[in-house]
């Protein structure tokens, strides 16, 4: 019991962070309001899809440098779950532009290349799903997905900045500071962000040992 204490850890932030998320008092801003709140979801949400890839580029390294086909699995566990957090991270962003922008998707800077970020993921299963050979697939996909992790970097932290954007941190737009991200905010935006990071690993351990438990009933 005592090597999960880290799953009962992002349970509790989890929990602690969606109650105290509807019910603690956040600044009254104008434009903002009470669509504030969305910040404990949606930017977990983005920063737990940015971990999960980040793991799976760590599985398809070791997948090189072994050519241990568990590696392989493990990479591509952590990206189907990455990417359903991404879809998270893109919905909750929606539903906060259309209550902040006036729409849910204006095409803006930021929306924009998260979505072709995401895309970029998605042609990852594509990608595998287009090779029958499984060392080949193994390998090609390995060697796309290092290169996949730096360019969804760039189009989600460096590009936006270049060019003017609604969302904050982007285009000269000022990101959440002491201003409106205050000490209220932080003790459920932190829990949240490390909470649900912890979810998504747990999420992507369970499919990794499903997964693993058909390949070896199938051989």
């Amino acid at each position: 019991m005592y090597k999960d204490w880290w799953k009962v850890l992002g349970s509790v932030l989890v929990l602690y962070a969606t109650v105290a998320g509807f019910l603690n008092s956040v600044p009254k801003l104008p434009i903002l309001h009470e669509s504030i709140r969305n910040l404990y979801f949606h930017v977990p949400m983005w920063f737990s899809m940015i971990i999960l890839f980040g793991v799976s580029v760590f599985h398809s390294i070791k997948y090189l440098l072994s050519s241990n086909p568990t590696n392989d699995l493990k990479a591509v566990e952590s990206v189907n779950v990455g990417i359903v957090f991404g879809v998270l991270g893109i919905v909750t962003g929606a539903v906060w532009a259309k209550y902040t922008w006036g729409q849910a998707w204006s095409f803006d800077v930021k929306q924009n290349f998260a979505a072709i970020a995401l895309l970029l993921y998605f042609a990852y299963l594509v990608l595998r799903n287009a090779i029958d050979e499984e060392q080949k697939r193994a390998k090609i996909s390995a060697i796309y997905n290092i290169f996949a992790f730096p360019m969804m970097v760039v189009l989600l932290f460096v590009l936006p900045r270049l060019s003017d954007s609604l969302h904050p941190g982007n285009g000269g737009n000022p990101g959440f500071n002491s201003y409106d991200l205050d000490s209220r905010m932080r003790t459920v935006f932190y829990p949240a962000c490390l909470g649900w990071i912890l979810i998504g690993y747990w999420i992507y351990t369970l499919k990794f040992r499903v997964r693993a438990l058909d390949k070896t009933t199938t051989l």
